[in-house]
């Protein structure tokens, strides 16, 4: 039995606010790392700001963190953090600025390595890293993962070194501001990393601990999804249910949802999430002993319920034959994922995930 999680988190209204005494421990200047707006609209970044000032802490923003960011922007900012001397980073934002911020911070520190290094083992050695989520889906405030864009293989891939996050702050106030799309995307996503760590070879004790809580967490509030109007207690159980989905997952790992999901997210633009989501019901169909606890943990009757749910939070996603065929084959063949999922998987499994 093995259960790690170096990271503090706090989760409440004001978190930034609140904690702020705690980031004066972690440098003397921050590379703030995000996207162009969604921070400065939710107020995450404006709070950051004002944290580290009353902490006379100096600070420097690199926000051109795009959806799914790639290594070139990785190493863009990492040489940016650099110049200006930042030897912390914070990362606020969905799952993209957060995951980047972890990527940044290990080549910052390894400073003497190209980008080759993101993929290739060695010492995880990196730079302090704070994550403010402000989406509910990611859970990378408490992974050790970083998901980036591989361009010249057309998807993408978590690093070959785990970044846990030192600290997080997550104030559920940042969700009011999501677009009703993006927090239903985000948090399917969420369920995804719960059905896959609990459905998974890695699973264990403690790890499904995590997923039945959160699971029922987030059945509480799924009609959110819906068009439910939301209130302070919704939108705080959705945020700690994505930090319980990730810390699930930084114990077992994702299975094929995800690793399918990369396939449209990167050739078509179809939002992780929602991309995710599209593959759930059939990887509960295929896991035949697993569905009665799955359902009964997110209050559904029957498989054909939770699949009209699904469809009616995200609406379809359309992936042509060619796409789909160059998932079966990059799936059979991506051992890591293959290894996760409890049941046997062929070529027949694999194309019944898109039905």
């Amino acid at each position: 039995m093995y259960f790690y999680m170096p990271t503090k988190i706090y989760c409440e209204s004001n978190c930034v606010r609140n904690h702020a005494k705690d980031l004066s421990t972690l440098g003397k200047k921050a590379l703030i790392v995000t996207g162009r707006r969604s921070s400065k609209e939710n107020g995450s970044l404006a709070d950051i700001q004002d944290a580290l000032s009353k902490e006379g802490i100096s600070y420097e923003i690199f926000d051109r963190i795009e959806e799914n960011p790639s290594i070139e922007t990785v190493m863009e900012a990492r040489d940016f953090g650099n110049e200006s001397g930042a030897d912390f980073v914070i990362g606020i934002g969905g799952g993209s600025p957060l995951d980047a911020a972890k990527a940044i911070s290990l080549m910052m520190k390894q400073i003497d390595k190209t980008e080759d290094y993101l993929y290739e083992k060695g010492s995880d050695d990196a730079y302090p890293v704070v994550s403010v989520p402000t989406t509910c889906g990611t859970g990378s405030e408490a992974t050790p993962y970083a998901i980036l864009t591989i361009h010249r293989k057309r998807t993408k891939s978590s690093i070959s070194h785990r970044i846990f996050p030192v600290l997080a702050l997550c104030d559920p106030n940042y969700l009011k501001n999501l677009p009703p799309s993006v927090l239903a995307s985000t948090s399917i996503d969420a369920l995804g990393h719960f059905m896959e760590s609990y459905i998974n070879n890695n699973a264990t004790f403690y790890s499904k601990m995590l997923c039945k809580e959160g699971m029922h967490l987030w059945s509480s509030v799924k009609d959110v999804l819906l068009g439910k109007p939301a209130c302070d207690a919704d939108y705080e159980s959705l945020l700690n249910a994505s930090t319980l989905a990730g810390m699930a997952i930084s114990h077992t790992g994702t299975s094929l949802p995800h690793g399918l999901s990369y396939y449209p997210t990167y050739e078509t633009g179809v939002p992780h999430g929602k991309a995710v989501g599209s593959f759930l019901p059939a990887y509960l169909r295929a896991a035949k002993n697993y569905q009665s606890e799955i359902l009964s943990l997110l209050n559904f009757p029957d498989t054909d319920a939770f699949t009209s749910y699904v469809n009616q939070v995200l609406g379809s996603v359309m992936i042509s034959d060619d796409l789909k065929k160059a998932a079966v084959n990059g799936m059979l063949s991506n051992q890591g994922k293959l290894a996760n999922c409890p049941f046997p998987v062929d070529e027949d499994v694999m194309w019944g995930m898109f039905e």
